[in-house]
């Protein structure tokens, strides 16, 4: 399932459960507004035929004669009819509107408190029913018997006589009933029900058709970057893919997919370089090596021009090892280059036991060793790696500067840094051309000029070393004045603190 298909889905799903909880609140909260609102009409009623009759202490009267009641005389189903009963269930005056024997069974037995609302069914139609009883203050129990010898001798409501009644407008109770239809309240229901579906089903449709919309609307720059990286191989390493630009998160993916491309790209062309570079430097001593080999072979020789022809062949086939080993370390991998076995190292005593190995180098005598501090200077160190390292360095130095003059080590600390600088009198370096020493088989016009052997690789191996213990490389440079270049590594007792420092090559033309 795409991504707008699912976060459609998603949205729908959500619309869908908010329309349903809001259409069934609604609807709710409206039948019971409009059945209590049909309660109070009902009690209002009874309150109206409670007020027409007259209670006295002893006896109610009902004068239906009398009353002219505004109640009940429209037969419309949205209504009230009334019933007025003695407590005998006997019929004492009901509405106009009122047809047949509506409350009859309920009238008979009427709830204990005297009052009761229910719903009911008439011939299949819901009503609903509210009822009271009235009740004289005082009941015939308790009244004297004067009074109830009084009460006797009122007239007879028989023809025969034989039996005495309170007169027809004289009862000791009284229950009151009033109905009304329950058909419109319903039907207005319904119409709510249905107008609600109806609403939330159109809102839900129109919202589902925005939303697809807006979806493939909003994810259609994505799939064109995604349709983009697809019709990408490694010869369209140049392409870009295209802009969104929305301003948002998509436009902050396509900027920094763009920037990963660009780096992809430079790493490939530096890969490019590298391997044309390789090739050059390892063709030439090969070339060199199979030319003197074959001019050997065209005749015999003599055995000092045998051992001359190997000497040849021996220096190409050590600049050729020298060439190997320098590209092996190189093309390792960067986890594997920074996370050599550190073991702890005290610079300054390590650097002048390492000096004796250039004893007899013809330029030992142009070294200076300059120590500031008389303190142990710790570091965390490789000693054959960094053997490498300084002997670049020297052997970079002893190049590019004449002999007698002065090529000075100095070893300072500054804050959790130990710094190692080598400092030539020699030719230096363009400052146009600082930037790029840390390539590899990089070489400076400059010194190709003035014929200087090297294959480029030196300060690449310096910096990789430097790196891999955590330091940097900064290089200092004058045409005609001579160059500094200073190591920079972590001293042992902060390494822990400082877990990696910025891997970079420093440059920058003259003295600081």
């Amino acid at each position: 399932m795409s991504l707008s298909r699912r976060l459609s889905a998603f949205f729908l799903a959500a619309l869908a459960l908010v329309f349903v909880g809001f259409s069934l609140s609604l609807y709710f909260m409206a039948q019971s507004y409009l059945y209590q609102k049909t309660k109070d009409r009902l009690a209002s009623a009874l309150d109206t035929l409670a007020a027409a009759a007259e209670v006295k202490p002893t006896i109610l009267h009902w004068e239906p004669e009398e009353h002219h009641l505004m109640l009940g005389k429209d037969s419309g189903q949205d209504h009230i009819r009334w019933e007025v009963r003695d407590g005998r269930g006997q019929s004492v005056d009901r509405s106009a509107n009122l047809e047949g024997t509506l409350f009859v069974a309920g009238l008979s037995s009427p709830a204990d408190d005297g009052r009761s609302i229910q719903e009911i069914e008439r011939s299949g139609h819901p009503w609903c029913l509210a009822r009271r009883r009235l009740r004289p203050e005082h009941s015939a129990a308790s009244l004297p018997m004067v009074a109830l010898a009084s009460l006797s001798s009122a007239p007879s409501a028989d023809s025969g006589g034989s039996r005495r009644h309170l007169p027809s407008n004289q009862h000791t109770e009284l229950v009151l009933a009033t109905a009304l239809s329950l058909e419109p309240l319903q039907e207005t229901l319904h119409r709510l029900a249905l107008a609600l579906a109806l609403l939330s089903l159109g809102v839900w449709l129109a919202a589902a058709a925005a939303g697809r919309w807006i979806c493939r609307k909003a994810l259609a720059p994505m799939s064109h970057m995604a349709a983009a990286a697809r019709a990408m191989n490694a010869k369209d390493l140049n392409h870009r893919l295209p802009s969104p630009e929305t301003g948002d998160e998509l436009e902050d993916l396509h900027d920094s997919f763009n920037g990963l491309l660009a780096r992809l790209e430079e790493a490939f062309e530096r890969q490019r370089r590298f391997s044309g570079d390789v090739s050059h430097q390892l063709r030439t001593p090969l070339t060199a090596m199979l030319g003197q080999v074959e001019v050997i072979l065209r005749r015999e020789r003599s055995t000092q021009e045998y051992r001359q022809i190997l000497a040849g062949v021996h220096r190409q086939a050590e600049q050729l090892r020298q060439i190997v080993e320098m590209m092996l370390f190189l093309s390792r991998a960067d986890a594997e280059a920074t996370r050599p076995n550190l073991i702890e190292l005290n610079l300054s005593a390590w650097i002048q036991l390492h000096l004796e190995a250039w004893s007899a180098h013809p330029r030992r005598a142009d070294f200076r060793f300059d120590l500031v501090s008389d303190r142990a200077l710790p570091i965390r160190a490789q000693p054959p790696l960094m053997g490498q390292l300084l002997d670049n360095l020297l052997d970079n130095a002893c190049k590019y500067s004449s002999p007698g003059t002065n090529i000075v080590l100095r070893l300072r600390e500054e804050e959790k840094c130990v710094v190692l600088t080598v400092e030539d009198n020699g030719c230096g370096i363009p400052a146009e051309d600082l930037p790029h020493l840390s390539e590899p088989f990089f070489r400076s016009p400059h010194t190709r000029s003035l014929g200087k052997p090297g294959i480029g690789l030196g300060l690449t191996v310096v910096r990789r070393i430097a790196a891999a213990f955590g330091g940097t490389l900064n290089v200092q440079s004058l045409v005609d004045r001579g160059s500094t270049f200073s190591v920079l590594l972590p001293r042992a007792e902060v390494s822990n603190d400082l877990e990696r420092l910025p891997f970079e090559l420093r440059t920058e033309p003259g003295f600081g």
